[in-house]
């Protein structure tokens, strides 16, 4: 597929039909990302048979190698910029999308009020509850409108990294649930024609009613505020690696920076959520209080509150360097470090989670003395060989000077390990 949409992107030209690639044109700029990862793909797959390599560095294995690795960095800088494009361009149109999303869930309430309704008939509770509905939507759409280049009415639940956070999410559902509850009873307390039902209605308030959901409601929104104190100091103290990533995905609720699922995060939303869909039920069930969450259950959430605050503290670490070797190929002489050798640093973390694609690869540098060498990129059949999470490997250059000098690797997340001595010869 990569290679077929290479070989038709010279053919799309005009303006807005298909090559474009501004901010403007979303379908533009996705295909320019499309076709500019398709050629990043195509090329890497080449130089990784050997194919493509100009006569005059294919004589020599490190300067062929250094040919490669800028090529690669070059093409990987303009799938980066194509990916920006189309991010912002995504974001630009999700406001109306979410906008969307909830209207439809306020039809659906409709409709399932009505079915309800066959028999029992229509009461103040379902008038109540739908004009909450209405007025909650109205509040999220103008919001999303006002926020419409942020993501919408989800731009206060995107992080600082451009990720959906798990915890912001998890505490504006309940959020919006407990300020739809009230609504609910303010509807049918402008209703209410007797003293007893407005008695009620106000008791129904009381805290004695709903200590579950407060509790719950107090608890996620403080676990909201307090990962993000925890991130953002772990980053600052370079015990955490963040990347940006290109946009916000509904997959970054249940998954880490690198993609992959984690259970802190998956066990925080799956709990919360049916937490949430219990209260919802028993507000449907007496709409003329607060939802009475069961404390066995309001509990159960506030373990895996916990739970998830420690992962965020257990996540991460600093990258270390364990060891440096010379590189040695097949039929070379066993010897010391001398300039123009390659080293091997092996140790962790060398590569932070997100940091997977060829644009932050081609990012990270190694401090060998005073000179700042960039790691070179080598591809090899559906990715790179170097560098990787545990293993860099760099040449020596000719203006390092000989003697004891440390070895320091800088991170694409500007994060650096520490330093390692290693001894270099004539």
């Amino acid at each position: 597929m990569a290679v077929q949409e290479a070989g038709q992107g010279s053919a799309a030209a005009g303006a807005h039909g298909g090559g474009c690639t501004c901010g403007d044109c979303p379908h533009g700029a996705r295909a320019g990302h499309r076709r500019a990862v398709a050629e990043f793909l195509l090329k890497r797959d080449e130089f990784a048979a050997g194919q493509g390599l100009p006569a005059a560095v294919a004589h020599s294995a490190s300067a062929s190698r250094q040919w490669v690795s800028e090529e690669l960095t070059q093409s990987a800088e303009l799938v980066a910029e194509r990916a920006r494009a189309e991010g912002g361009a995504w974001l630009a149109r999700l406001w109306w999308r979410t906008a969307s999303v909830v209207w439809v869930l306020v039809v659906v309430l409709l409709l399932v009020q009505a079915l309800t309704a066959i028999g029992a008939g229509w009461t103040s509770a379902r008038t109540a509850g739908l004009l909450a509905a209405l007025v909650t939507a109205g509040a999220l759409t103008a919001a999303s409108w006002f926020h419409r280049a942020r993501g919408g009415a989800l731009a206060p639940v995107i992080g600082e990294d451009n990720r959906l956070s798990t915890s912001r999410a998890v505490a504006g559902a309940w959020v919006l649930f407990v300020a739809y509850a009230v609504l609910v009873l303010v509807g049918r307390l402008v209703g209410a024609s007797g003293h007893g039902e407005r008695d009620a209605l106000i008791a129904g308030l009381e805290l004695g009613r709903g200590a579950g959901v407060v509790t719950v409601l107090a608890v996620v929104c403080a676990i909201a505020v307090l990962v993000r104190r925890v991130v953002g100091v772990r980053v600052l103290g370079q015990r955490l690696q963040k990347v940006r990533a290109d946009r916000p995905r509904a997959a970054d609720l249940l998954t880490d920076d690198a993609g992959r699922g984690t259970f802190a995060d998956i066990q925080y939303v799956v709990i919360g959520g049916v937490a949430l869909l219990f209260a919802a039920v028993r507000l449907g069930r007496r709409p003329d209080q607060l939802p009475d969450l069961p404390w066995g259950l309001a509990v159960v959430v506030l373990i895996s509150a916990a739970t998830y605050l420690a992962g965020k503290y257990a996540e991460g670490g600093r990258p270390v360097i364990l060891s440096v070797v010379r590189a040695r190929e097949a039929g070379d002489l066993d010897g010391p470090i001398r300039t123009g050798d390659d080293i091997e640093i092996r140790g962790a973390g060398f590569v932070p989670p997100g940091a997977q694609g060829a644009d932050r690869l081609s990012r990270m540098v190694v401090r060998i003395g005073a000179v700042h060498v960039h790691v070179p990129l080598v591809p090899v059949s559906g990715g790179f060989s170097n560098p990787t999470d545990a293993v860099l490997r760099v040449p020596v250059p000719a203006d390092v000077e000989p003697g004891r000098v440390e070895v320091q690797v800088v991170t694409a997340a500007g994060v650096e390990t520490n330093r390692y001595g290693i001894d270099v010869t004539d």
